[in-house]
Order: structure tokens, then C-alpha cells, then sequence
């Protein structure tokens, strides 16, 4: 899909997708991590065509912070900021975490 900008993971949301899917690799099956992880990849490039469409998420939104948006592949959130021609993927997690303190430490360096 070519879209006007470039879809990079940090080391973080590179971190997560691993965790991901040695998790459920391990607790369900290769098969479902493998799809999982296919699917979270797909929501990440759909955001070469069109960035602005995630939502805010509430959790910075609550601290004043309109920098960074999201999209899902439920119950994952990945958590990025547009940057120019590119879009950087911060987090990639299970929505029923934390959330607030996973934003918190990750994104803000609390």
C-alpha cells in the first residue's frame, strides 16, 4: 500500500509486538500469534495513507497531551505521533493494561 508517509516502530513498539506474540504463542498457539501479529502490522500501514485518523488517547488527552494518537486491532492499541512524512509507533499494547502508567513511563519518561 503507498501511502505520503513512512511507518517506523520504535524499540519499544518493537519490544511490544515480540512480547506479543511469544505470549500468546505460548499461551494459545503459533498460529493465532502469527495472525495477531499480521493484523496489528496492517493497522500500523494503514497509517501511511491517512495518520490524522486515529482518536486521542484519553489517557494523555486527561494530562493535556494532544501529540500522540491511536488506532486498534482490539484489545491492542498502538499508540503513535506524526512526525513530518514519517509516523512513529510508540506502543503497542493490550488495551486492558495500565494504561496510564504504561503512557506515563513510555512516552513522557515518567
Amino acid at each position: 500500500m503507498a501511502g505520503g508517509h513512512r511507518v517506523l516502530l520504535t524499540h519499544g513498539a518493537e519490544q511490544d509486538i515480540e512480547a506479543i506474540y511469544d505470549y500468546i504463542a505460548e499461551f494459545d498457539a503459533p498460529a493465532k500469534a502469527q495472525y495477531v501479529l499480521e493484523q496489528l502490522a496492517a493497522a500500523a500501514e494503514k497509517l501511511s495513507v491517512l495518520p490524522e485518523r486515529g482518536s486521542y488517547p484519553k489517557e494523555l488527552v486527561a494530562l493535556g497531551i494532544k501529540e500522540y494518537r491511536q488506532v486498534f486491532f482490539k484489545p491492542y492499541r498502538l499508540i503513535y505521533r506524526v512526525a513530518g512524512d514519517a509516523v512513529l509507533v510508540y506502543v503497542i499494547a493490550d488495551g486492558r493494561r495500565d494504561m496510564q502508567a504504561l503512557l506515563t513511563r513510555r512516552l513522557l519518561g515518567a
